[in-house]
């Protein structure tokens, strides 16, 4: 005689369900956990854990908060196990915290994930490079991070599925997701000009410069013109992507017209900027004023709160795997997702300084 084996809540639930979906109780998407919740008798954490399971068995496709999750049928129930590799930008992004649940995230769904052996910084940015690399490497799809134009370019014209993450992904036929900072910016140029400040600069990453200002840069110089701020080269300068070529962009900054706020484009940049500034003696926000467009946890421990834009990163990781879950299917997904991005002024920004 076989031993009884005593089923949980949550298995319980999963064999209900799993049987509803067979008889076709429900058509397309599935009902919400409340709903489910209160038919069933038990607590919406059981029927969420029972959901996501019915994900992970090729049931159910999720699509991210406040939408209900879709019923796969029976004949697209299948999902090829993919080798996925994502493209650095460069080995300082690696820490950030997304970044680091990809890889349990994909273990969870059956797929395989590692990172790129060479950066796009190694590669010099060059797609010809680039391409040749990626052909080398044995991936069944790829997750750029931060690509350039061109690169994205070459990624959306290959057969191999591409997701973009960040990047100047605009109008190209390329899955992606990243902050739209249009409206941020729009605040703190806003909030900058109403304090005095006319000589503002934004320091950013090739990709978001080359071969023309990105939708963000636009508007950044849009907004400066609306003020009555003559722009040019010098409110988005161009430079070198080296440590020696960062340094040689400030000393001409602070050559003649140093300015009086500093948006900062990348986390990255934002401690080599601040060292600049310390070893020459000027003072954050009593000198300049500093703007980053990313929102880091440090910044919360700093005595003064880094002035920054606000976006829910929490939102890049479902996005990806429900793009993983479908070309796995064979689906085609395109899709790119916005997340809205919002100013919060901190303690790095002051009155702009008399000349």
């Amino acid at each position: 005689m076989l031993p009884l084996k005593l089923l949980s809540v949550t298995d319980q639930v999963v064999n209900h369900l799993t049987a509803e979906l067979a008889r076709g109780q429900w058509m397309k998407t599935m009902p919400g956990k409340d709903r489910l919740a209160a038919e069933l008798g038990v607590s919406r954490m059981t029927v969420e854990v029972a959901l996501r399971r019915l994900e992970r068995d090729g049931r159910l496709l999720g699509r991210g908060k406040r939408c209900k999750r879709l019923i796969i049928p029976p004949s697209e129930k299948a999902a090829r196990p993919m080798r996925i590799a994502l493209l650095l930008y460069e080995r300082a992004d690696i820490p950030r915290d997304y970044l680091i649940k990809l890889p349990f995230a994909f273990k969870n769904l059956g797929h395989t994930f590692d990172f790129a052996p060479k950066t796009m910084m190694e590669l010099k940015m060059d797609p010809a490079r680039i391409g040749r690399f990626v052909e080398q490497h044995q991936a069944d799809a790829w997750i750029v991070m931060a690509g350039p134009r061109e690169v994205l370019e070459w990624f959306s014209a290959q057969s191999r599925p591409a997701f973009a993450l960040f990047g100047r992904r605009e109008g190209l036929p390329v899955a992606s997701i990243g902050p739209n900072c249009r409206v941020a910016i729009v605040a703190a140029v806003r909030h900058l000009v109403n304090l005095g400040h006319s000589r503002i600069v934004l320091l950013g990453r090739r990709e978001r410069r080359w071969p023309e200002p990105g939708p963000t840069e636009r508007t950044f110089l849009d907004e400066l013109k609306a003020h009555g701020i003559t722009v040019g080269r010098y409110n988005l300068p161009d430079w070198e992507e080296t440590k020696e070529g960062f340094q040689k962009l400030l000393d001409s900054l602070f050559r003649v017209t140093p300015p009086t706020a500093l948006f900062i484009d990348d986390y990255t940049l934002f401690i080599p900027t601040q060292q600049y500034l310390a070893d020459r003696g000027l003072q954050v926000p009593q000198n300049i004023s500093l703007v980053s467009t990313e929102n880091q946890a440090g910044y919360a421990w700093c005595m003064k709160e880094v002035a920054h834009y606000r976006w829910d990163s929490h939102k890049v990781v479902p996005r990806i795997l429900r793009w993983a879950e479908a070309v796995s299917r064979g689906h085609r997904d395109v899709r790119q997702t916005l997340i809205p991005a919002e100013f919060v002024p901190g303690g790095t920004i002051g009155p702009a300084p008399p000349p």
